[in-house]
């Protein structure tokens, strides 16, 4: 059977708004307990700081509430039993890509994001041969590389925003290691990484402002951004099927790759696989790193016995694959794990409900607008003790293996687990042990983290370190500048 991919999205705001306000007046059975009236307050709080806001109404309601959010009401299902519920045990009761998330489909397109069903299975499958331990593996070596350029021009007690760096660094190791492009080529390959940066600043502009549409909008701006992407992947989709070239990265693999029945994605799902992930890819990967380093210069104690960890498993040497895929370096795992349940980077799944359903006595009406939230989650006092707090020791063994199910989902679950997780955890220990090997850090004086949320966590405005040469330097030669 052909991989026939889902019909299109609208983007019209206003086909939306009505679609979505007729849909709710319609709803056969009543929405769940919460705040369903209007509130500009609640509205604005929502889109600046949202874990107090569904924090307060896991408090206050339970487990699954509704919150009237912009124009209408959302059904919150939080902690464990509900992350599992809708992510493993009932994921056929919901549909992601007529969720909000679905929104992403006007830069990414029909990815793994943003598709859902058949497509979404079998899309998967002939993705998965690219995510094998071996093709991770190998994808380390781009990944040395790239970070030793973009550790050249370090200086000794220099102020480094690492959010940022790490912006550009996990950008040009997502375009070698899922285009094959070189991002520093030149000619029109360089617009591979501007474009997709002007593509994503459309999340970045305040909620009213992204529904307008018209010439010279956000909403315009995203899509020339796109057009012009488009314009450099099919280019060499076209060019690569022309001359038989092809290299281990992701598009090349893609190319080639069919499912169990011989069926192969077109040159359109192939630009939006390797889009998806070239968004997920290094959207996480450098929050992860910022919201690490914060904690790290929060707690250097944890940072030494990270650093001793490193020097005694290396002893100088670049660690290989092997030891950071292999649960090795057990107190850089943790640190990962702590990081990713205090600041998971996707800490919203929406989804929308194709039938009503009842989860811890209440109803959920067909057609809602359903979300759960690693973030708020994770934040659950009888789940994770003093939640605000960096307490790697966790996820030590035998604390992470005695959480509940659906405790930790920074990565979601079941069938829509992030396909590029071990990818996101290789490339963000590979940063890690190097910075802690060959640097210490402070944060900047006065500064105060902030957090945004669209479309994943991050730090609002960076993470500015100030970066000085390890007093007792490793053994091999480490490059900076003077």
């Amino acid at each position: 059977m052909p991989l026939t991919g889902p019909a299109p999205i609208s983007f019209n705001p206003f086909r939306r708004l009505a679609g979505d306000l007729l849909a709710e007046r319609r709803a056969e059975t009543p929405f769940p307990p919460g705040e369903t009236s209007f509130s500009v307050r609640r509205t604005r709080g929502f889109a600046q700081n949202p874990l107090p806001i569904l924090l307060d109404g896991y408090e206050r309601f339970g487990p699954v509430f509704t919150m009237r959010v912009f124009h209408g009401n959302s059904v919150f299902m939080i902690g464990p039993e509900a992350n599992h519920y809708v992510t493993v045990s009932h994921a056929g009761n919901f549909t992601w890509r007529d969720g909000h998330m679905g929104d992403l489909a006007a830069l990414l397109g029909d990815g793994l994001l943003t598709i859902d069903g058949e497509f979404h299975r079998r899309s998967r499958r002939i993705m998965l041969p690219a995510f094998h331990h071996e093709a991770i593996a190998a994808a380390l070596t781009t990944m040395n590389a790239e970070i030793d350029r973009a550790l050249e021009d370090w200086a000794d007690g220099a102020r480094i925003d690492v959010y940022y760096w790490t912006r550009r660094l996990a950008l040009r190791i997502a375009m070698r290691a899922l285009f094959g492009l070189d991002p520093a080529a030149a000619g029109a390959r360089i617009d591979v990484a501007r474009s997709f940066e002007q593509g994503l600043g459309f999340w970045a502009r305040p909620y009213w402002l992204q529904v307008v549409r018209g010439p010279g909008t956000p909403f315009a701006k995203m899509q020339a951004a796109r057009r012009a992407l488009d314009r450099v992947i099919f280019e060499e989709i076209a060019r690569r099927r022309r001359s038989g070239e092809r290299g281990t990265d992701l598009l090349s693999l893609l190319i080639d790759a069919t499912d169990d029945d011989g069926e192969s994605l077109n040159d359109r799902q192939i630009r939006d696989e390797v889009t998806t992930l070239l968004f997920a890819g290094h959207d996480t990967t450098t929050s992860t790193i910022g919201f690490m380093f914060y904690e790290l210069a929060r707690h250097p104690d944890v940072a030494s016995q990270l650093r001793d960890e490193l020097d005694t498993a290396l002893a100088g040497e670049r660690p290989d694959a092997a030891l950071l895929m292999g649960g090795k370096l057990e107190l850089l795992e943790m640190v990962q794990d702590e990081t990713l349940r205090m600041y998971p980077p996707a800490w919203i799944g929406a989804r929308k409900a194709v039938r009503s359903y009842e989860f811890a006595g209440h109803t959920v009406p067909a057609g809602a607008y359903v979300n759960y939230s690693s973030w708020v989650s994770h934040h659950l006092p009888h789940v994770f003790p003093e939640p605000e707090q960096f307490r790697p020791e966790r996820f030590a063994p035998e604390a992470k293996a005695a959480l509940p199910k659906g405790a930790y989902v920074p990565f979601g679950g079941g069938s829509r687990i992030c396909i590029g997780m071990r990818f996101g955890q290789l490339e963000v220990k590979a940063i890690a042990s190097v910075l802690l090997e060959r640097f210490e850090f402070e944060l900047e004086p006065g500064y105060e983290l902030r957090t945004r949320q669209m479309p994943t966590i991050g730090p609002k405005y960076g993470v500015p370190l100030i970066v000085r040469r390890r007093r007792r330097a490793p053994t091999r030669p480490v490059p900076l500048a003077a």
